[in-house]
């Protein structure tokens, strides 16, 4: 019976690559105002990010609801395979506490684990996507839990944001507190490795960001695989060739960031993404 695997929408899963791995998703909700969408069902990442240049009002995001997650659990597991959920940051968003409230209801009815990232976009998605193929080669409930324990100490997340605006209205701001004074001045780069957002570093304008970036990726020993994680940002290309020196287009994997983190980290957001040698 191989493990099933369960995400939330923040994981910015293409939904064939979500199929090819039959991995679930379960969307969380995007508002505009009084308009509500349901992440990745009605509401694509471009469409989002021009919703988002458009309207005056900031986009808010909701968890699912715990029968969301609950009906996800139990049609993973409808055969009797073990079910394993992996979701975003519980720091960073009532999700997690959705899919335990589930987790509780289901009671014994089925073999479920719910496991926390610590972690966001292109961060939690490669945790699925590496729990989904250790499932597909018949490891067990017990090994992809240590797997996950493992990836999500060694996961990094950095990104470039052109605004604080929306992490500021979001209430996630975090450890990026001190940058407030100087919002209007300053391109803000933002760590969330540890589930948290904390500030990283400030830089004049985008393109030193990108270097920033750059530079701190370039800190690290030779990895197998680089992440650039973007918002449907215009400028994606040039992060790519700032890491190219040192890591193929093979190496490099492209993320679109979806409206669930783009809600909060705005328009433009940029990052890296990898995982520290182990």
């Amino acid at each position: 019976m191989p493990v099933k695997i369960v995400t939330d929408s923040a994981a910015d899963l293409p939904p064939e690559q979500a199929a090819a791995h039959g991995i679930r998703i379960v969307p969380l909700t995007i508002r505009f105002g009084d308009d509500e969408y349901t992440d990745g069902v009605d509401l694509t990442p471009q469409a989002f990010y021009d919703k988002m240049a458009q309207l005056d009002v900031l986009p808010a995001t909701a968890a699912p609801s715990p029968g969301a997650f609950e009906a996800a659990f139990r049609e993973a597991g409808a055969d009797g395979d073990p079910v394993v959920c992996i979701n975003l940051s519980s720091a960073l968003s009532a999700t997690m506490q959705s899919a335990q409230t589930a987790a509780k209801a289901i009671g014994d009815d089925l073999d479920l684990t719910v496991l926390d990232s610590t972690s966001i976009t292109a961060g939690l998605g490669m945790q699925v996507l590496a729990a989904a193929e250790l499932a597909e080669q018949g490891g067990s409930p017990a090994d992809i839990v240590a797997l996950i324990e493992d990836l999500r100490s060694r996961t990094r997340v950095f990104g470039a944001l052109d605004t604080l605006e929306n992490l500021k209205k979001g209430g996630r701001i975090g450890g990026a507190q001190a940058m407030l004074g100087s919002i209007l001045s300053i391109k803000p780069i933002i760590d969330i490795s540890t589930g948290t957002v904390t500030e990283a570093g400030k830089q004049r304008t985008r393109k030193k960001s990108l270097v920033w970036l750059r530079d701190r990726l370039f800190e690290v020993a030779d990895l197998e695989s680089v992440a650039v994680a973007h918002g449907c940002s215009d400028d994606v290309d040039e992060l790519i060739e700032l890491i190219s020196p040192r890591y193929a287009p093979e190496q490099i994997s492209t993320w679109t960031i979806g409206p669930v983190i783009g809600a909060h980290g705005g328009p433009r957001v940029m990052g890296l993404v990898w995982q520290d040698p182990a």
